[in-house]
């Protein structure tokens, strides 16, 4: 049996952000995701798998080499792939290139929450921080927002300032303050341990989008922001005791449980209950997303 091995142009081709992101409500709509993370050492060598077992769509195994030696040898510091094994019999369907997969579906958690709570008429989208998956948003909320134009934010203005150059529409800024509050849309993708947005900021309408922190010790939004707004999660099971975003203030009291209104197992629960209401959307990723996208890549490569 040959096994496809979608690489990261060819499988790129067949998508579209829209597509994504209804996959990925579909995918919500089966038995919730049985998943499993761990964790192999090796010095400061990383081996991480990431499962998912979706009864009707199937299983994935993500698989990711950190190697942090790689860059003195000119080589990338994480690596990996992503197999895609059929439900019904267990057999090997394709293996997906590692970083297509995790920029897809990175951007793509975000844009299926800011597709529900995000104001439809907003114009302005402030990305914080200008990294990868920075760009990745860019493309993500310009397929979803075709009317908007957008700003970044940078710790360091170079970089803000190369990411505006690539796309038309969007300049650096160098006033946080000043841009959190003149946006519709906020979206974080910064590797912060202490908060850069205040909840003082935010303007009532306003959408905020966290993706950056993925540990514990790990925030981009101060305890003001989530009190302020209605809060929502991809998972309850993979951000609620894992990640200082949402982990620390439950801890403090900051926030109750209560507080946060649904994950994506309740679709129906994402909507603004008005235009002047502030909400907040941490997304944590997790395997069971791997599999969604892996599998909407398969399919869309299929069909191509």
């Amino acid at each position: 049996m040959n096994v496809p091995v979608i690489g990261f142009a060819e499988g790129e081709a067949a998508l579209d952000w829209i597509g994504l992101t209804d996959a990925l409500a579909a995918g919500h709509q089966l038995p919730k995701a049985e998943i499993g993370d761990t964790f192999l050492y090796r010095g400061a060598d990383t081996l991480l798998s990431r499962s998912a077992w979706i009864d009707g769509l199937g299983i994935a195994v993500k698989s990711a080499t950190i190697f942090p030696g790689n860059r003195d040898r000119g080589l990338a510091a994480v690596n990996g792939g992503v197999s895609l094994y059929a439900d019904d019999t267990g057999l090997l369907e394709a293996i997906v290139d590692f970083h297509l997969v995790t920029k897809w579906k990175t951007a793509g958690d975000s844009l299926l929450a800011a597709r529900r709570l995000a104001r439809a008429d907003s114009r302005v989208i402030l990305i914080v921080g200008a990294g990868t998956v920075a760009a990745s948003l860019r493309a993500a909320y310009g397929a979803a927002f075709p009317g908007a134009r957008f700003e970044v934010w940078n710790r360091s203005p170079a970089g803000a300032e190369a990411l505006a150059a690539d796309w038309p529409e969007t300049r650096a800024v160098g006033d946080l303050e000043a841009a959190v509050a003149g946006a519709d849309i906020v979206t974080c993708a910064t590797m912060a341990t202490a908060p850069v947005v205040k909840g003082e900021w935010l303007m009532p309408g306003t959408h905020l989008d966290l993706i950056g922190a993925y540990r514990p010790d790990m925030r981009e939004a101060d305890d003001a922001a989530l009190q302020r707004g209605r809060i929502f999660v991809d998972s309850f099971d993979t951000t609620l005791n894992h990640i200082g975003e949402l982990k620390t203030p439950l801890t403090e009291g900051a926030i109750a449980r209560e507080d946060i209104v649904a994950d994506y197992y309740d679709l129906a629960a994402f909507r603004r209950a008005s235009d002047d209401e502030i909400t907040i959307f941490k997304n944590g990723g997790g395997a069971h997303l791997d599999l969604m996208t892996g599998r909407h890549i398969l399919e869309a490569w299929r069909r191509r």
